[in-house]
């Protein structure tokens, strides 16, 4: 009797049996990119440090703490984040020079949350003939929200057209007859916040907005820029700067006796970094809008998510501010990329990042705004859609009406 039937049955089934495990193993194998292994994931950003914006230094800063956090607790997945920050000073050459270092020789999985609409302006391009992820960019400029001419990057915040539409539109209701003077930076930032005013003003742009005034980065003040839009004979002023700016024209406006009703850029109204600067008592009446909570409303002072900011704050960033939103932005901002990461598992590829990041659903970090979510999805590369408009009392912003949906975009 011939063994070898038995011989091929019992090969065969271990065979099939075999394969049958192989099988989840190969579907579940590991994935990287350049910038990611069994044991890290290399994040790359440039933050401005240094130079006229440098009041934003301290996201970078306390996203390094909060990743630093994530690694004490034993990183995503089991992997530690390895964050590579770079002073960029706010200068787009310089911003393009270090994001080329992150990329080809650091050789970062991504990029996360480089700052300012001119240097990521400088950098768009690059990033996404690279195919590098070019995460949750710190600036609120339209155009990052282009998932098919751009699949490679994606803002985060409200888009400024969004923010200036919302003001316009409260004008128009409060203040049908205003006489509208504008600061704004001389920009790709400033432009941006620009038309959506005159978008949201429509017919009437050409008549209410009575003096627009532009300022450099380079300028030292826009003293004599608020000098000019005062002698306008102008009733309401929208004030679109960054925070040394922003600083500058609210103690202006305040010392000069202008009394417009005034409208401050969301990128400006940290307590700590902006309106202490500039003097709280001369800040009374400023009006903007919020999207996180503000550390200084006592509304929040027994909030599980505010508690665990302070907390977090006081242990891995004790010299940052607690009464700055920029440091809750920030933060926020880090919850968001740790969430991608988790949801990215083993597949630590650039593409798959990207489809992570496209596939945020009802993404709630606690500060956040109660009823404010991220949502993503492949045709739609803008996270945070809605808003609640706010004022200065003297000493936090109080917010009013409802939860405004970014519809108009």
């Amino acid at each position: 009797m011939s063994t070898q039937t038995p011989f091929a049955v019992i090969t065969g089934a271990a065979l099939g049996l075999a394969l049958a495990f192989a099988a989840p193993q190969a579907l579940a194998q590991k994935r990287y990119d350049p910038g990611a292994n069994d044991r890290e994931i290399k994040i790359g950003q440039t933050m401005p440090y240094s130079g006229p914006a440098s009041a934003y230094g301290t996201i970078g800063k306390v996203q390094a703490a909060y990743f630093k956090k994530i690694n004490d607790e034993g990183g995503i997945n089991g992997r530690k984040i390895n964050f590579v920050s770079l002073d960029d000073g706010y200068s787009p050459p310089k911003t393009v020079e270090m994001v080329r270092r992150l990329v080809e020789q650091d050789e970062v999985l991504l990029v996360f949350q480089t700052l300012g609409t001119p240097p990521n302006s400088a950098i768009h391009k690059y990033m996404n003939a690279k195919k590098v992820p070019h995460l949750f960019v710190a600036t609120g400029a339209t155009k990052w929200d282009d998932p098919k001419g751009h699949p490679w990057t994606m803002g985060w915040q409200p888009n400024y057209q969004t923010e200036t539409t919302i003001y316009a539109r409260h004008i128009l209701k409060e203040k049908p007859n205003a006489k509208i003077a504008v600061l704004y930076q001389n920009d790709d930032y400033g432009k941006d916040y620009l038309k959506g005013l005159e978008d949201g003003l429509g017919d009437k742009a050409r008549t209410m907005i009575v003096a627009k005034a532009s300022y450099e980065v380079t300028d030292p003040t826009v003293d004599s820029q608020i000098v000019q839009l005062q002698a306008s004979g102008a009733d309401v002023f929208v004030n679109i700067t960054t925070p040394k700016f922003a600083a500058q024209a609210i103690r202006k406006v305040h010392d000069i006796g202008w009394k417009a009703v005034h409208y401050l850029n969301n990128v400006s109204v940290g307590v700590g970094s902006v309106l202490t600067p500039a003097g709280l008592d001369k800040s009374v009446g400023l009006i903007s809008t919020a999207y996180i909570k503000d550390p200084t409303d006592p509304q929040w002072a027994n909030d599980p998510g505010m508690k665990e900011w302070t907390e977090f704050m006081k242990k891995y960033y004790p010299e940052g501010s607690l009464i700055d939103n920029t440091n809750v932005y920030g933060y926020t901002v880090a919850k968001t990329m740790v969430q991608v990461l988790k949801q990215a598992g083993d597949n630590l590829t650039r593409e798959n990042v990207m489809r992570q990041a496209a596939n945020l659903k009802d993404f709630a970090p606690d500060t956040l705004l109660p009823g404010i979510k991220i949502n993503t999805s492949a045709s739609d590369f803008a996270p945070i859609q809605a808003v609640q408009l706010m004022r200065f009392d003297g000493k936090t912003w109080v917010r009013f009406g409802e939860i405004i949906s970014a519809d108009a975009r």
